[in-house]
């Protein structure tokens, strides 16, 4: 499952599910969560429920509510039968969360951890990995965990995160690799700086991360091109990959005046893996 660009939809609008259907992100989040107000919850079961049933071209991932909310099973219970691609689940604390998920679904279900946004959860980063083969990827979030304990803001006057923040970040980062899987950066919360959005995603493609969630329609085709190897990337890639072709055996060879050895071709084969996708 390819996953540069994944864009959240509220979950009581149905219409711009509809839309958001046409566009050419990788995936959908439609959203029980944040993006629905309590008394509208049972009303976004029902139009994702129904969205869910409609033949579709694009993974669709659902973001339930909490585990601890006393609200998850009543979202899993509307959608399950419609088969969603992947569950979405906020607050997550590891593996045990994890697990627990894992014994609520049925099907080929994956799911998406949105890994920070609790203190605890920062404890619990690296141990996602052996615990369900649904895990799809390790996203994480900006938002709620400043105010799980009490920080005024994520970030710097510029818009950069504070020190506090770039740890999470890192973990999250690490976390997922240590995983196994995809690593999807967060949000960026500003939709019309598209120029910060596309700076934004190249810094995240640059650390580590495959992908991108997105909350605006216009930011999808920015975080689908930083997140896709360009034509140069991906020649440049497969001269590693021959040249350590045309020398089995060998540990480090000289490529256009530099020296290149087994991480260089690693990361060569994982991009060209990547623009196959």
């Amino acid at each position: 499952m390819r996953l540069r660009s994944l864009l959240f939809v509220p979950g009581d609008r149905p219409e711009r599910m509809v839309k958001a259907a046409q566009l050419e992100a990788d995936a959908l989040i439609l959203d029980l969560e944040d993006a629905v107000a309590p008394e509208n919850k049972p009303r976004a079961r029902a139009a994702v429920a129904a969205f869910l049933h409609e033949p579709r071209r694009v993974a669709v991932f659902v973001r339930i509510n909490p585990l601890e909310s006393g609200l998850a099973e009543d979202d899993l219970a509307a959608v399950q039968s419609a088969a969603p691609d992947g569950i979405v689940l906020p607050k997550a604390e590891g593996a045990a969360s994890l697990a627990r998920l894992d014994g609520m679904l049925s099907d080929g279900t994956r799911i998406l951890p949105i890994a920070s946004e609790t203190a605890a959860a920062i404890f619990t980063l690296g141990t996602y990995g052996g615990v369900t083969q649904r895990l799809c990827g390790l996203t994480w979030g900006a938002e709620d965990l400043p105010a799980a304990i009490g920080a005024a803001t994520a970030r710097e006057a510029d818009g950069s995160y504070t020190a506090p923040y770039q740890v999470a970040r890192a973990l999250v980062l690490f976390g997922a690799h240590a995983a196994g899987v995809p690593a999807i950066e967060t949000v960026y919360p500003d939709f019309r700086d598209l120029d910060g959005l596309a700076a934004y995603a190249a810094r995240g493609r640059r650390d580590g991360f495959t992908g991108m969630m997105a909350i605006h329609p216009s930011q999808v085709p920015v975080i689908n091109a930083a997140f896709t190897p360009s034509a140069d990337e991906i020649a440049h890639a497969r001269r590693i990959v021959e040249a350590f072709a045309e020398n089995p055996g060998a540990g480090t060879l000289q490529l256009d005046g530099r020296m290149i050895d087994a991480p260089h071709l690693k990361a060569a084969q994982a991009l060209l893996t990547l623009a196959a996708e």
